[in-house]
Order: C-alpha cells, then structure tokens, then sequence
C-alpha cells in the first residue's frame, strides 16, 4: 500500500525568481496543514515520528533511463519547506518581538511591490521612452518621415524591445546565483546586494542622456537583476507568523504583481506633467527606494533567516522529550536548577505552539490527501537525483512548452502597442489598447490568484496542462484578429493567463519532482526559458524587416509552436497519469493481507481473489 503522502505545495510567480533557493518553495496554500503537520508534532510525538520516517513505492511505467519500481522516501514537508541554511542558525520567532515582525512584514511588503517586478511594467514606460526619443538618433530620416504617425523607426522599436528583452532575461537566469548567494550567506547580505543592483540601474537610468555610452539596456538591466535579490529573503519572512504564512505570501506576490503597475504610475504623471517629470528625474528621484530597502536591511529586517516550521517542531519535540524524561524520574530528587529547566521547556512548548496553532489537523491533512490524488502525476519522480530528473520526458517536454510560452508572453508585453498599431491600422486605437494591457496587466495577476488556486486544488495537473494550452490557443488566435474586441478579450485572457501559466509551472514542478530538487530543477527550466528570450530581437527583425511590420507571420508561428509542444506534453502527462494510477492499483493488490472474518474458524477463512 502506498504510504499516505503530502501534497505539491504552489508556489506562485516564482517562475522567475526561485532558482535554487528553496526558500521560494514555501507553500502560498497550505498554511493550515502546515501548522497542524506541526502542532501535531508537537502533540503527539509518536505521530510525527511516524511522518519523518514513512516511505512509499510507486512504479513509473515507460519513463525512460529511469528504473522502475524505485522505493522512495517520501518528501517531508516539514524539513524541506525552505532551505538551507545560512551560515549562521535561525531565530525563533518567538524571541522576536510581535510588533517589530508586523513591522518586517509590512516594509517587506512595501518594497516588494516599489523593486521586485518593476521591469515588467516595460510596456507602460515604452511610450515614455518613445516620446523623450530615446533611441531615436538610430532612425535614418526617410524613415522618421514615413514613420511619423506611429513615433518610431524599424531599429529604435527594436533596440527597445531589447532592452526588455536583456531584463527578461537576465531575471530568469539570476535565480539560479540569488538562491545560493541566499542559502550560503543568508537574507540580508542577499536583500543588500539586491538593494545596490537596484540603485546602480536607477542611477544610470537617470543619467543616461549624459553618459558616453547607451545607458538604457544596463540600466535596465541592473533594475532586473535587483527584483529578485530584494524579493526572494523576503520569503522567509512568513515563518514570522507560521499561522499565518499564507497571508504573507499572498501579501508578497500580489506585491511582486502590482509592481508592474509603478511605471503605469509614473507615464501618469509624466502626462499630468506634459512631460515635464522626465525619466530622469524619475529615476533620479527612485534612488530612494534603494536606500530605503539598504536601509532597512541595516537597521529593522532580520539579519538570519526566521526558523522553518519544521525546526520549530524540532525544537518543540525536544523540550517535550526533555519533559517526558523529567516526569519519568519521579523519584529523583530535583535540584533548583532542573526545576528551572522544566518551566523553560514548558515555556517553549507553549510559545511554538501557540505559534502554529491547533485547528482540525486530522481534517486538513485528509483535504491535503484528496488535492495529491486528484493530481494524476504526484511524485512521479519524487527521490529521484536531480541528473535523472532532467532526463525524463516530464523535464525536457515542459522545457520545450515554458520556452515557446515564455518568449510569446514578453514578446507581447513589449510589441502590444505596435503590433495592434498595425493589426487595427489605427495608432489612437492602438494606444488605447497599450492604456488598458497597462492597468490590466497587474490588476490581472492580483485578481487571478484565488481563481487560479482552486484550479490548481480541484482539477488534475494533465486538466491544468491542457487548459494552459486551450487558453494560450485562444489567445493566438484572437491576437491575430484585426478587430478591436478581438484586441480586448486577448488582452483580458493575456493578463490572466500569465500568472496562470507561471503558477501552474511551478505547481507542475512541485507535484512531478519534489521539493528536494525543486530548486535545481525547476530553477534550470526558467534559465533555460529564459535565455531563449534572446530569440525576440530575432523576431523583431523578422517582424520589420522581412514582414513590413506585420506581427500575423511570427504570431501565428509561435501559436502552433505552443500548441505542437503543449499538445504532446499533456497528451505524456495522461497517459503517464493512467500508468501511475494503474501501478498503485497493482501494488496496494499484491500487497493486500488475508482478513479474518469475526467468528471464523481457524480451518475456514474465506480469501479474498486477486
């Protein structure tokens, strides 16, 4: 029979930002079970006993070089929720006062959504760009004549699609250094360095139009590469409150989505001001940020990372241990010192526990059951080396699709202006529609979240995988639409599915590799997505120089691309969904144990068929 397990934990939009850090696997759904995984720990020694040491078989059918039949220790979510350790030991939350956590929490908050995604509201400050003539001396002058209307020449569209193009990139692939700068030296040196990243690109940003050389794609590119250092540490921050973790995380990337909305602000008031608040002084002026997050690193964010629930069990689990063994030897006669050791444990008993509450862990542990078997794929490969991992279809098949979906989700966010420019053969239209992808496109993924969880709770992961390609079709198709309601429903269903996609990514990870590889893994998957999202300035080529600024030819490419690589990945994850169930069934069969009858005599027990 296989052991009872514990359920893919979600973690939300770090599609770009885990890398190996484990610390951006803390669940964003699972606060209930996590802290009553725990207190039940706490309670009940033997149960959590049973729950570090539980293992399971599972055959995996026809997966290639891997072996079959493999036994495997379960993933242990209490010990594997966030990683690694600094160099330094955690702190108890308890030993930190309650207010001052509030107050980490809430600035982390704050300076999530003022640094983690800003690059991401690219399409906002583009038009702004546009306007100041950023790039403009790489026009020749018959093409600033022809291209009057619009604003923008074929190489200044395209040297600014670059400069978001490097950004996108360049997240993608510094997760894989964040997390280990994160597990080896811990969340402030990580947060600090984030906070220099992000002041070195404001600088340079601002001052840009005076330096000899194109400041723009550094600049913007350091911008990038701060949005993960700053908000990765921030994470471990809801073990500040273990009942209460997923509010934080919720709290965290709902910051992380909104940032997209900080140049919507700023192109705002940049019109308020006919132009007057330029991007230098912008930028200039945003340097506060960076030594407002250097600031509170130094002075009010913890220096070490906060214990895991798992630690905190650890540590509640010894004390009780202690006061078990103190209470056994009843006939020893106690000196002051051990009297006082006793109400210390008992004190730290009660301050772990009432960290983590006590609410219906029998009931949430049975919900938690029900979500990994309505998945289809969990622990497909749990316990399994990272190196075996990477082998299979599960890793290379949903490598192919993130990179399809990846480059036409940036590619859209930087070319949704021009390309429906020239789809409705209207700019005022076009400019319209640029506005609405604009406060559309955070108020998307913050919106989305909820929905996107009971989908990812309530529906199998090949029903998930196959509605990511449905939706990405439909978008496709009706992106290549020359009518303005086309326009809206694909901008409508684009800014929900972005978040859809990343979460379900990271979901899809969790469930088929396990938390212990988790960071390696799916860290690989969005680096090497990431680096494919060089192909844009190929595309912007095609698009303008080979199809006069035409985007149906590229657009139409990537949808069947999408759809080719979509369709074979969930049609593999079905059937090996009908393989795993079939080989539990097999199992829990030649498992199965004679059965008594009550009342039966010895000679004549009935057996039950195989």
């Amino acid at each position: 029979m296989q052991a009872r397990g514990y359920p893919a934990y979600r973690v939300y939009r770090l599609d770009r930002l885990c890398g190996s850090d484990l610390n951006c696997i803390i669940p964003s759904d699972a606060t209930n079970h996590q802290q009553q995984q725990a207190a039940g720990a706490v309670t009940s020694l033997t149960q959590m006993a049973s729950n570090n040491t539980t293992t399971s078989s599972t055959t995996y059918g026809t997966t290639p070089s891997l072996p079959p039949n493999r036994h495997k220790k379960a993933d242990n979510p209490v010990s594997t929720w966030v990683p690694a350790k600094a160099h330094e030991d955690p702190i108890l939350a308890y030993e930190v006062p309650r207010a001052r956590r509030i107050l980490q929490v809430l600035v982390a908050v704050i300076y999530s959504f003022l640094a983690a995604g800003v690059v991401f509201g690219y399409a906002a400050l583009k038009p702004v760009l546009v306007e100041e003539g950023v790039y403009r001396d790489r026009c020749p002058p018959e093409e600033l004549e022809l291209w009057k209307d619009v604003g923008t020449c074929d190489a200044q569209e395209m040297r600014l699609n670059l400069m978001f193009a490097v950004a996108a990139v360049a997240s993608n692939v510094s997760a894989l250094p964040v997390g280990t700068i994160l597990d080896r030296y811990g969340p402030r040196i990580a947060a600090l360095i984030g906070g220099m990243l992000v002041g070195v690109g404001c600088l340079t940003l601002g001052l840009a139009p005076r330096l000899p050389f194109d400041g723009y794609i550094p600049g913007y590119l350091f911008l990038a590469l701060g949005g993960p250092f700053v908000f990765m540490p921030a994470f471990q921050l809801s073990n500040a409150f273990p009942a209460h973790s997923g509010l934080i995380l919720s709290l965290l990337t709902g910051a992380f989505d909104a940032s997209s909305a900080v140049f919507l602000i700023y192109r705002l008031v940049y019109q308020r001001t006919h132009g007057g608040f330029t991007p230098q002084k912008f930028f200039l002026l945003y340097l506060a940020v960076p030594v407002m997050i250097i600031l509170m690193q130094l002075f009010l964010m913890p220096k070490k990372s906060y214990k895991t629930l798992g630690e905190l069990v650890r540590e509640a689990q010894e004390h009780v241990d202690e006061q078990a063994d103190a209470l056994e030897d009843h006939h020893h006669h106690h000196t002051d010192d051990e009297h006082q050791q006793y109400r210390h444990d008992e004190a730290v008993v009660s301050e772990v526990t009432r960290l983590l509450g006590m609410k219906g862990a029998a009931h949430q542990t049975e919900e938690e059951e029900k979500k990994r078997d309505i998945s289809g794929v969990w622990g497909a490969l749990h316990g399994y080396s990272a190196r075996q991992q990477i082998k299979s279809p599960y890793f290379v098949l949903v490598t192919l699709f993130t990179i399809v979906q990846m480059t036409r989700i940036n590619y859209f966010v930087a070319t949704v202006r021009t390309q429906y420019a020239h789809l409705l053969n209207d700019q005022d239209a076009a400019v319209r529609i640029n506005e609405m992808f604009d406060i559309a496109l955070p108020l998307g993924g913050v919106l989305a979240v909820p929905f996107i969880g009971i989908v990812l709770d309530k529906t199998s992961t090949s029903f998930v995988l196959a509605l990511l390609v449905a939706l990405a079709t439909i978008i496709g198709v009706l992106g290549v639409l020359p009518y303005l309601w086309a326009a809206h429903f694909t901008v409508c269903l684009f800014v929900v599915y972005r978040p859809f996609f990343y979460t379900a990514l990271s979901d899809y990870a969790a469930k088929v590799f396990g938390f212990r590889t988790f960071g390696k893994v799916f860290g690989l998957v969005m680096c090497i997505s990431g680096l494919f999202n060089f192909s844009q300035y190929g595309l912007d080529a095609l698009t303008h120089r080979f199809f006069h600024a035409d985007p149906v030819p590229v657009d139409v490419a990537l949808l069947i691309l999408g759809l080719v690589t979509g369709s074979v990945l969930v049609g593999y994850v079905v059937r090996q969904s009908h393989v795993l169930k079939r080989s539990l069934l097999e199992r829990e069969a030649e498992e199965a144990t004679e059965v008594r009858l009550p009342g039966a005599a010895a000679g004549n027990i009935p057996r039950s068929r195989q």
